[in-house]
């Protein structure tokens, strides 16, 4: 059984304490790895690591071009081994072979790909200062040590997201990965010790909440990026405004993502994109579409055609190639969202489809949850407001776009929605309206490489992806020459003629 070891300095290490965990396939119980299990003391070694490579200059002053040059290197390195990593992938998260193999791990390979060849392009600006001879010059530079903290729904492909603009602007990194899903992310350090990454950029670690407080809270971890909950990003808020320094972050949340769908919209094509909302990696996804508002006069065309496809995605063995839909993560995820449906339905939501865990063998030695619709009335439900991170959509029929909008806005989440109609004057119009990250027009659930991605409200702070990702990962200096032959002299004191 291969075991998951820290990489620390560019070395393979063992856990301070020797611990260690199993890794679980939640398709089928099996076990797939043995993982070494961090603590504060491997944090703090990490830390160190990272902040001597950092002073020392080796990456932080490295010409941008060398930096690509080896993160190039990682992501063709990433190419070689992709249906290795996509089946890995598959096996430690339960979602189709089908979206590992053609989502996850070549977008990983793209963010490398990216952001080294942008971090050529860092430059700084002239400033012209008003009523002096001064020369004003910003100049963008790394913040020093970043702390990734990463998650389980898209392991490689949101550790790259994290991992590779900090490193292109020349931060050196000390990357948490889930303990739900480590595997790809952490045999990365494999293939960064391949391309020639100096010791201690990079350094990946494993486990749970002990590293993970340890790596928020430490003094010598200047910033940090984090996607996950909600809730966990409050309590990193307040660790960092605890800690000795407090850090700059990023951080994505919650969603709760709104799909509004106009009269004179092709329900053909809205069908399907409100189906992959909800059902890609199995609802299991920030930004998923989980709330439909759809307008009353294709109100019954619609909801046909949605029932009718959603019961014929293929549900099966994530391995398989014709499988479309995997299983939930672990029993803690099915739980919840069986728990959240059934609140639902006890709170007036009515039942259209989906609902109830599926058994039927060979499922049932796995995390099987079908996709589930529910129509309701009131947009005030917990099914409605509340994030239940699965395959559950919520239907709501409305009157106009107008109406949708304002229903789409009515939420503590701001992460993304979608908008369809041929208007194109009311469809700029509403998303104009719509409070949200990304406002998808006539499509859905896409990010790009080279667009930012992120939220506001309870959904987070920062941007992905980008030039404005990069930046995010510098910090800005602002530089004053006084250049007028005479120095200033503000109290009168000057004996100069």
């Amino acid at each position: 059984m291969k075991t998951l070891k820290l990489f620390i300095d560019n070395q393979w290490c063992d856990s301070d304490k020797g611990k260690t965990f199993d890794l679980t396939n939640p398709a089928n119980g099996q076990v797939i790895a043995s993982v070494v299990d961090a603590t504060a003391a491997d944090v703090d070694r990490a830390v160190a690591v990272a902040t001597r490579t950092f002073n020392s200059g080796v990456w932080s002053k490295m010409l941008p071009d060398d930096r690509a040059r080896i993160m190039l290197e990682v992501a063709r390195l990433l190419g070689e081994r992709a249906l290795e990593f996509a089946q890995l992938e598959c096996q430690d998260s339960g979602k189709p072979i089908g979206e590992t193999t053609a989502i996850d791990i070549p977008s990983s390979m793209r963010a490398l790909a990216y952001f080294a060849n942008i971090a050529r392009e860092i430059k700084g600006e002239v400033i012209p200062i008003q009523g002096h001879d001064i020369f004003d010059f910003q100049t963008y530079e790394p913040y020093g040590v970043v702390a990734a903290i990463t998650p389980w729904n898209f392991p490689l492909r949101l550790f790259t997201r994290a991992i590779s603009p900090a490193l292109a602007a020349g931060n050196c990194v000390v990357a948490k990965t889930s303990p739900l899903t480590p595997l790809t992310s952490g045999m990365l350090g494999q293939l960064f010790l391949e391309a020639g990454m100096p010791a201690g950029v990079i350094n990946i670690i494993h486990g749970s909440a002990e590293p993970g407080q340890a790596l928020v809270s430490h003094p010598d971890v200047h910033m940090i990026t984090f996607t996950g909950s909600e809730k966990v990003g409050r309590s990193i808020m307040q660790a960092s405004a605890q800690s000795k320094v407090i850090k700059k972050m990023i951080l994505e949340l919650g969603g709760k993502g709104a799909f509004v769908a106009d009269a004179d919209c092709d329900i053909d094509a809205a069908v399907n994109s409100v189906l992959v909302g909800f059902c890609l990696t199995q609802g299991q996804v920030c930004c998923a579409s989980t709330r439909l508002y759809l307008h009353q006069d294709i109100y019954e065309p619609f909801m046909k055609l949605l029932i009718e496809r959603a019961q014929k995605i293929k549900i099966g063995d994530p391995m398989d190639p014709q499988t479309q839909f995997g299983t939930l993560m672990n029993q803690t995820q099915l739980d919840n969202i069986d728990q959240a449906i059934h609140q639902a339905v006890n709170d007036g939501a009515r039942l259209v489809t989906g609902g109830k865990r599926l058994i039927k063998p060979p499922l049932d030695k796995g995390f099987f949850y079908p996709p589930t619709i529910l129509e309701v009335d009131d947009n005030a439900l917990d099914c409605v407001q509340q994030e239940i991170f699965g395959p559950v959509l919520t239907v709501k029929r409305i009157a106009s776009l107008d109406e949708g909008v304002d229903l789409a806005n009515d939420s503590c989440y701001a992460l993304s929605a979608a908008i369809w109609c041929r208007d194109i004057k009311k469809l700029f119009k509403a998303a104009r309206r719509l409070d949200a990250g990304t406002v998808w027009m006539n499509m859905n659930l896409m990010s790009t490489m080279e667009a930012p991605f992120g939220g506001s409200k309870n959904s987070g702070l920062g941007r992905e992806y980008g030039t404005m990702g990069l930046r995010e990962y510098m910090k800005v200096k602002n530089q004053m020459i006084y250049l007028d032959p005479q120095e200033p002299d503000f109290y009168g004191f000057s004996t100069a003629k």
